[in-house]
């Protein structure tokens, strides 16, 4: 276990997995190795890390997951009315996770003022979480703040657009987990959400997700 300067207590010794700062004495990260070769000139298996699909393209088929790591959305087709995510701060939420304790609850603050903030739902694939500068990750549904939920894990749940125009909400494994309307998502396994339902992350995040202006 590592400290970043600003005294959280990371599992990762190069960024902090809370803050996202570098943590003093970090190494630059080495260069991903090359996969092996493989018999035939066949290819290892890979799944997608976000529904576990198989790898069949550059992006997953089911979620629309790009293998190389570009973050172009897809447009989905314009309907009456667009969805949106509006993020707010739900002070019964806060007091719930500081009753259940946790390693880090003496440290966290519900903030003063939050004000709501709304994010259209125009692509197939929308991630919530922090931007990491050090990770380059830059989430769609952007919770770095201000204020920051130190609860929000950088990429902690990703909305995915299905095409019948409903929306999928997926936990990938972030560190203290999602609910939504009060229960607890399964890492990986999707869950149907849909206009009036509220999504719980961090130590105190609500997302609420609407229908937008036409």
């Amino acid at each position: 276990m590592a400290t970043c300067p600003q005294g959280h207590t990371s599992g990762s010794d190069d960024y902090c997995d809370v803050c996202g700062s570098q943590i003093a004495g970090a190494a630059p990260a080495a260069p991903e190795p090359r996969p092996a070769a493989h018999p035939a000139g066949e290819q290892a298996a890979e799944s997608c890390p976000i529904c576990q699909t198989p790898r069949a393209g550059q992006f997953c088929e089911v979620c629309g997951h790009a293998f190389d790591g570009s973050a172009t959305p897809v447009r989905l087709p314009v309907t009456s009315a667009q969805w949106e995510a509006v993020t707010a701060a739900d002070r019964a939420y806060y007091e719930q996770v500081i009753a259940e304790g946790g390693p880090d609850a003496d440290a966290v603050s519900f903030p003063p003022y939050c004000p709501e903030r709304s994010f259209p739902l125009a692509a197939e694939q929308v991630r919530i979480g922090r931007r990491s500068r050090g990770r380059d990750l830059q989430p769609d549904i952007d919770l770095s703040g201000p204020p920051s939920d130190p609860g929000v894990s950088h990429l902690h749940a990703v909305l995915l657009g299905q095409p019948d125009g409903s929306w999928m909400l997926v936990d990938p494994g972030s560190a203290n987990g999602t609910r939504v309307n009060g229960k607890p998502v399964a890492v990986n396994t999707p869950v149907t959400v849909g206009v009036g339902d509220r999504i719980h992350v961090g130590a105190w995040t609500v997302i609420t997700i609407r229908e937008g202006t036409p």
